[in-house]
């Protein structure tokens, strides 16, 4: 028989019947694999909650789900987060809770109010002025998009619809470019044609009262949820929505969904994908390709917009500009994605004209690394590593590395 001595000087003969008051070595291993019971039962607790939670949710009607205190909060932090110090964030976050639920108040008893916009200038890739919402406007976007506009656009927008949803983005368009060229020379070869689109002006031209009655129309059974979209889409005068506000992100691909289905599902369009305002048809017929041109060109007409002279049928084995890449299908079915050249030039000038200001101290390494790195991360999902490459080594050539 075994004997080993305990810590407090007791013999064990790792039996568990032993009579000298200490449980054998094995007994205590065994009883430390397991969970304390308690610990299992906050575990199941927590998933029964968040089970009710759920169902709560889903008995709540669409503006209630946008007041709920949770949901607002979880808004708030939203709106809050990756932004740094901005006064009007600090103000609203001091006293975070009052400010919470005097929103809540506010759009119970439709006393909300949108406050002015503040508004500014970008110039890359071009000159666009954008306005931005005060920061309890943003709280309250962020509520009405995550948990109403959103969630149900999802369910009835077309798949290649790629701009403003989770899962999606640029990458996902220009995945969706790819599968589609890859399908149609399987089963065409390069015999076709591609109907390139782009809208002028899009979000300046956008009619107000066109969008209330889209919106109206999927949105009818709430009105308090026609309210506040009507409150968002006329917090400015005259034609057109804001750039920079989430909720005109979601309204505008809103605003397009009926061409989407137009071009699917009447014109009977197989590869065909849209972001934003900017999309392609693919067809092995040119002529019906000017069909549909024609008939997008008439439903635009409707919608108070137009086509831009940048619009143009091209054949299919001379590619197409998309979101900043050239795409084309090489020799044998590889479908090949470089940098646009007018892109590349304004790289090379923006990232040149960086690095001589870092050397001279105008401005941080960091601001350079983390600007660059992010066009290097861009560049990656094409076929572009020589421009890397080379522009790697005229970056250190200039900051001597």
């Amino acid at each position: 028989m075994c004997f080993c001595v305990s810590p407090d000087g007791n013999i064990n003969n790792m039996s568990s019947n032993n009579n000298n008051g200490v449980r054998p070595y094995w007994w205590i291993v065994r009883q430390s694999r397991h969970k304390p019971k308690s610990e299992l039962h906050i575990k199941r607790m927590r998933d029964l909650s968040e089970k009710d939670k759920q169902k709560g949710l889903n008995c709540m009607t669409d503006f209630e789900k946008v007041i709920d205190f949770e949901n607002m909060y979880r808004a708030y932090r939203k709106a809050k987060s990756g932004k740094g110090y901005k006064k009007s964030s600090a103000k609203f976050g001091a006293m975070a809770l009052d400010a919470i639920n005097r929103l809540i108040s506010q759009l119970s008893d439709r006393t909300y109010r949108i406050s002015k916009y503040n508004e500014f200038k970008v110039y890359e890739p071009k000159e666009r002025i954008i306005q931005t919402t005060s920061f309890k406007d943003k709280v309250v976007q962020h509520s009405l998009c995550d948990n109403v506009l959103l969630p149900k656009m999802q369910r009835i927008f077309l798949y290649d619809n790629a701009a403003g949803q989770k899962g999606k983005g640029t990458l996902f368009a220009l995945d969706r470019l790819s599968f589609h060229m890859k399908a149609f020379y399987r089963k065409y070869g390069c015999n076709g044609y591609i109907l390139k689109c782009d809208i002028l002006k899009f979000f300046y031209n956008i009619s107000h009262e066109q969008l209330k009655d889209i919106v109206e129309y999927y949105f009818s059974y709430d009105p308090d949820i026609c309210w506040l979209c009507n409150l968002f889409i006329d917090s400015t005068e005259g034609k057109g929505i804001p750039l920079g506000n989430q909720i005109n992100q979601g309204f505008a691909l809103l605003y397009l969904d009926g061409m989407d289905k137009l071009i699917v599902r009447e014109l009977g369009i197989e590869y065909y994908g849209r972001y934003m305002d900017d999309f392609y048809l693919m067809h092995p017929s040119k002529e019906y390709l000017k069909y549909c041109l024609e008939a997008i060109t008439e439903f635009l007409i409707t919608l108070g917009l137009e086509l831009n002279g940048k619009t143009q049928i091209f054949p299919f084995k001379s590619g197409v500009n998309y979101l900043g890449f050239h795409t084309y299908v090489a020799s044998g079915g590889k479908v090949i994605r470089k940098l646009k050249n007018q892109n590349k030039r304004n790289a090379q000038k923006k990232y040149l004209r960086m690095a001589k200001l870092v050397v001279n101290g105008k401005l941080p390494i960091e601001k350079f690394d983390t600007s660059y790195g992010a066009w290097k991360n861009h560049i990656s999902h094409g076929n572009c590593y020589n421009l890397g490459m080379a522009m790697d080594t005229k970056i250190n050539q200039i900051l001597r590395r």
